[in-house]
């Protein structure tokens, strides 16, 4: 409200319920930023932040407590446990909106509000700014419409102490699944029963999946998202793990890939340790003062650098950096903004430059090498070989802080970890 300023008003429509087939639902998620400002997990609710009222006003309009459907649907917390548990100064009714939100509106000049992400919301908004401008010679009416969103992902980008607080335990129950599945793992298990372990583990933390996990064995770790999850695992072959919970909506994003049998193989082995000094030298380069695409180039340098001292790539490191030989092989860049959502908001340039990192910035670094089947020029002896390496890392005022640093991650530490399981 401070950054709104005196004659503006921020208005913020909980996410809707999505049906997922006739008379069932989705499972409900609410709205990112609805949640950041408010903490309100229900549907059918509108905020609305007034700067010049007192010294800031929070008025939410969310559904009534009615006996009958929170029986059938679950506990509301009505209007009055809007204001006790969620701290607003007025709530109403949502059957009031109507009667109320274009008042407030009216003795307003500038409207904050994030057009196209709640279709249905825009229109209802846009009706009551019509209605207002059309008798406009007889009150006054909003001269502005304003995106919200910058101002809200920017505050979102940096985390308090009690977001990471959150982000922490978020990462130690995803680094417990994965650590779960490396000890479960065996040759001729299907890739959905690892999937299930996700499942089991984040369900009896409190936490659900943040995105539908990504367990890709064999060749089908060269396909970034695969989630058919249904492929025989091989003896003999490495299995990538692409998962990450979300615990009080805050997400995490840790991938890890190990061999089924607990084994690497020379060349799954030599590829797996360039992918890892890739992920070092990236989080090294998570430096305040760095800027955002530090950690990617660090990661590009180790990647380019092995893939020619194993001899698939061939030719001066300058030259394969400058004609970026690598692309073949590591395709995506080496991270993104995790918070609330998995790629969270926040700009990555100002100005078309890469932002500066600044402390309590959260970001994944996720290096990876996939060596997909008839890329000529290469021994067949690499071919199927995919490998990702994801860690969640904070930039606090004392430097990186790695928070799934619980996990084992170097190629040692993964085979001394399954075969102490074994």
């Amino acid at each position: 409200m401070e950054l709104m300023g005196f004659g503006g008003i921020a208005v913020i429509a909980a996410a809707p319920e999505r049906n997922r087939s006739r008379d069932v639902t989705h499972s409900y998620r609410q709205d990112s930023d609805f949640y950041y400002l408010t903490g309100f997990c229900e549907p059918e609710a509108v905020a609305v932040l007034i700067p010049g009222r007192r010294q800031g006003e929070f008025v939410m309009f969310c559904r009534e407590r009615n006996k009958e459907r929170e029986m059938w649907d679950g506990l509301r917390a009505g209007p009055e446990g809007a204001v006790s548990k969620y701290g607003a100064d007025d709530a109403f009714p949502l059957e009031d909106i109507e009667e109320i939100l274009p008042g407030l509106l009216e003795e307003s000049e500038r409207v904050y509000y994030s057009m196209g992400v709640i279709a249905e919301f825009d229109q209802r908004l846009l009706g009551w700014m019509n209605r207002l401008h059309s008798r406009r010679q007889s009150g006054h009416a909003p001269d502005e419409l304003i995106t919200l969103d910058h101002l809200v992902h920017e505050m979102r980008l940096f985390k308090s102490a009690r977001e990471i607080r959150v982000m922490k335990r978020s990462a130690r129950i995803a680094e417990a699944a994965h650590s779960r599945a490396m000890r479960l793992c065996k040759p001729g298990m299907k890739e959905h029963e690892l999937a299930a372990e996700f499942y089991h583990e984040f369900a009896c933390h409190g936490a659900e999946c943040s995105y539908q996990p990504i367990v890709a064995s064999g060749s089908n770790a060269c396909i970034l998202h695969y989630t058919e999850n249904n492929a025989v695992l091989e003896d003999g072959d490495l299995v990538l793990i692409d998962a990450g919970c979300e615990y009080e909506l805050y997400a995490s994003d840790i991938t890890r890939t190990f061999p089924v049998n607990g084994k690497f193989s020379a060349n799954q082995k030599a590829l797996y340790e360039i992918v890892y000094a890739a992920n070092r030298a990236a989080i090294a380069q998570i430096q305040q003062g760095n800027h955002w695409n530090d950690p990617h180039d660090a990661a590009v340098r180790e990647i380019t650098r092995g893939l020619r001292d194993v001899g698939i790539l061939k030719g001066r490191l300058s030259t394969l950096l400058k004609s970026k030989a690598y692309l073949p092989y590591f395709m995506h860049k080496t991270g993104h903004w995790l918070g609330i959502d998995v790629h969270d908001v926040g700009d990555y340039k100002i100005a078309d430059n890469p932002r500066l990192l600044e402390p309590g910035m959260v970001m994944t670094v996720e290096p990876g090498i996939y060596v997909s089947s008839g890329i000529k020029g290469i021994s067949k002896s690499w071919e199927g070989i995919g490998i990702r390496l994801e860690d969640d890392v904070f930039l606090s005022r004392n430097g990186a802080e790695v928070l799934s640093d619980h996990l084992p991650s170097s190629a040692e530490e993964i085979e001394a970890f399954m075969g102490s399981q074994s």
